[in-house]
């Protein structure tokens, strides 16, 4: 298999794991949390919440369909659409294929009850759909919505995080739970978010800061030009001498989140199979360093 061709699998890989991930949200949501009237966080919250009010509070009816997740799609496009030229093609491709996922199985998952006890289904629920989301995010996309709006926020106030921006948000919809609907509600749906996010953060662990150097004997320039293009991110070379045989060598430092470490090992492999790849996780970053999903 040549390179184009690994290219070209990984690729698909990533794109059905946003499938599969986006599914997997739908499926912890549509079986465990709908059954019992929870909400859960960020958009798709906004999107049941509006949901109940057109059905329960306007009494638009709409058959035994859950519209939510179309409301979901609906809310997504304006933010996709002025996303677009801001995010990189790659991720924001990736995204519309879990956000399109996401919204075809929340239409299609019937919402019946599998788990008589309320505690246990919204804990189950919970780790299934938080590990959806983990799905997405390991393989460099997102479910849309408020991660999107996080990470144009953060990339314009760079002490704001997604995270925040999440918890505020779900700190409304769970006032407006809190004043629509009784107390249990709310608990649950919170107990909801906490599980959520512990699920995610064991998919995948956000913005892991790793150090990457890379000494190699060859001519650093193409490897130098795909971290660039491809991964969108800057290179330092130092020039090196080998102790023992004398001979001239480049280091490449490259600072890269966790999940970027595959793609890059690919680049590197490409040029040089024989390169000295040294990798660091966790490190501490301060100053211009790109953030990502």
């Amino acid at each position: 298999m040549n390179a184009r061709d690994l290219e070209n699998k990984i690729h698909f890989e990533r794109y059905l794991m946003c499938v599969i991930g986006g599914a997997l949200y739908a499926v912890g949501v549509n079986l465990f949390i709908v059954p019992f009237n929870l909400y859960s966080g960020g958009l798709v919250g906004i999107a049941q919440l509006i949901r109940t009010i057109l059905s329960d509070y306007i009494h638009i009816e709409f058959g035994s369909k859950d519209i939510a997740g179309i409301i979901f799609y609906a809310l997504n496009l304006p933010i996709l659409i002025y996303a677009f030229p801001r995010l990189d093609k790659l991720f924001f491709l990736k995204t519309l294929v879990a956000v399109t996922s996401l919204t075809v199985a929340m239409s299609l998952i019937p919402t019946t009850v599998i788990v008589d006890d309320c505690l246990a289904s919204t804990i189950v629920g919970a780790f299934i759909s938080g590990a959806g989301i983990g799905l997405v995010l390991r393989m460099s996309s997102s479910t849309g919505g408020m991660d999107i709006i996080g990470m144009l926020i953060s990339k314009s106030h760079s002490n704001i995080r997604v995270g925040q921006v999440n918890l505020a948000v779900n700190l409304v919809i769970y006032a407006v739970c809190l004043f629509l609907f009784d107390v249990q509600i709310v608990v649950y749906s919170v107990i909801f978010a906490v599980v959520h996010a512990f699920a995610i953060d064991k998919f995948h662990a956000q913005n892991i800061n790793v150090e990457v150097k890379i000494i190699t004997k060859t001519n650093p320039d193409d490897i130098e030009y795909e971290v660039f293009t491809k991964m969108g991110r800057g290179v330092t070379e130092l020039h090196s001498i080998g102790a023992y045989t004398h001979e001239d060598e480049h280091m490449l430092y490259i600072l890269i989140s966790k999940y970027e470490v595959h793609q890059l090992r690919q680049i590197v492999r490409k040029y040089d199979k024989n390169a000295f790849v040294i990798v660091n996780e966790g490190v501490w970053v301060e100053g211009h360093y790109l953030k990502k999903l």
